[in-house]
């Protein structure tokens, strides 16, 4: 087989070690699933998606099993980052953790505000509280100069917070009837987890057997089974004790790494092609006004800039956090915008708030609309400011 000519193949290689490029494969990806769920072959498109093979459709292996290896990645960086990266300190976390507590304060009182006529839509009130760091980290890794890396940071560490109560909420709030011997399993097995830790078995095949047993007994207890990939990544060891991370000596940042091109390159691609179809065949404007489609919108557009700009100027203000080295007022706000791409992990948490398929689609509707609308006025206000010069 011919082999690629040298300049097709750095450009492919450039492009996969962008920080770009895994956003820009969802965004493709969300869009494919558009156009096939409105086109000839929606049809198809949807049978497939609810086609069962092992017990579970084509949908639920997605959702349920390839985001689960999706949240070990999540639980991995959230250990990273407390450990040694942006959220090392108590310091460094002030500026990013106040503000990603706004950032989801205020995104449910303005889903609850357009819903609270609504008691079966309330279900839904965690939807708009979500960042998704893939979208946003790609939108601004495109801006390049234009963006300080001091901001990237503050928006990696973010939506790191962002993540971990997200999967706070699944584990409390969308947890369906309990089955306590599943519970029970799941209970023993997470502690052998931390027992291989505690002991110092390094072997990363070890950890992941058990961690697929611990995700069948979460998946039959009752929890989501995304959990117990936090879990695992949670018991997954740092490195030798007074040594830093480094991934010839942790097993973490191994982990972590091989993950990485499959986490940006295939499972959140094919998550976003199996969930963001929705065909817009027969949607009104009642369903564009419909308040669950408004608050879910209007939560990501305008709860998100509100929560994490406001919470983070109080933060600034107070002296309780200081504004990002190089970075101005302007350049945060813009930040503070695209925290309201939602996409990934409001999708996720729609798919669990709901069963029905016309909310789950009128959920889709709000999460499309309200991201779209946080990147356009995000790049709009970021792409407004000076770059910076360049060494």
């Amino acid at each position: 087989m011919e082999r690629p000519p040298i300049r097709l193949r750095s450009a492919l290689n450039h492009f996969i070690s962008s920080e770009s490029a895994g956003g820009i494969c969802l965004m493709v990806a969300a869009a494919l699933a558009l156009i096939v769920a409105n086109s000839p072959l929606a049809e198809t498109y949807f049978a497939v998606l609810h086609t069962y093979a092992g017990g579970l459709s084509v949908l639920h292996w997605i959702n349920d099993g390839l985001m689960a290896i999706f949240f070990v990645f999540v639980g991995l960086e959230i250990k990273r980052e407390f450990l040694e990266g942006a959220l090392a300190t108590w310091y460094r976390r002030a500026l990013p953790g106040i503000a990603a507590l706004g950032g989801v304060i205020v995104p449910a009182l303005i889903y609850v505000a357009f819903n609270v006529g609504h008691p079966a839509a309330l279900r839904g009130w965690a939807i708009p509280t979500a960042t998704d760091i893939a979208f946003a980290l790609g939108i601004l890794a495109l801006l390049g100069s234009r963006v300080p890396p001091s901001l990237k940071i503050f928006l990696t560490a973010l939506a790191i917070i962002d993540d971990l109560a997200a999967v706070a909420i699944i584990a409390v709030f969308y947890t369906s009837d309990i089955s306590l011997p599943a519970l029970a399993g799941a209970a023993v097995t997470t502690a052998l987890l931390f027992a291989l830790n505690r002991f110092g078995v390094k072997s990363l095949l070890v950890y992941l057997a058990v961690g697929a047993v611990l995700w069948v007994f979460v998946l039959k207890s009752g929890i989501h089974a995304t959990v117990a990939g936090v879990v695992l990544a949670l018991a997954i060891p740092r490195a030798p004790k007074g040594m830093r991370m480094e991934e010839g000596n942790s097993p973490l940042l191994k982990l972590e790494h091989a993950l990485a091109p499959w986490v940006g390159f295939l499972i959140l691609p094919v998550f976003g092609f199996a969930n963001a179809g929705v065909s817009f065949a027969g949607v009104t404007m009642g369903d564009l006004l419909d308040p669950l489609t408004l608050g879910v919108a209007l939560g990501l557009f305008l709860g998100k800039q509100i929560g994490v700009f406001g919470a983070g100027w109080l933060a600034i203000r107070f002296d309780l956090a200081e504004m990002p080295q190089a970075a101005n007022w302007r350049q945060l706000y813009g930040v503070a915008l695209l925290c309201g791409l939602g996409f990934t992990m409001s999708l996720f948490i729609g798919l669990l708030a709901f069963d029905d398929p016309k909310l789950q689609d009128t959920v889709k509707l709000g999460v499309l609309g309200g991201s779209v609308l946080a990147a356009l006025a995000g790049v709009m206000v970021l792409r407004g400011g000076k770059k910076r010069a360049t060494a």
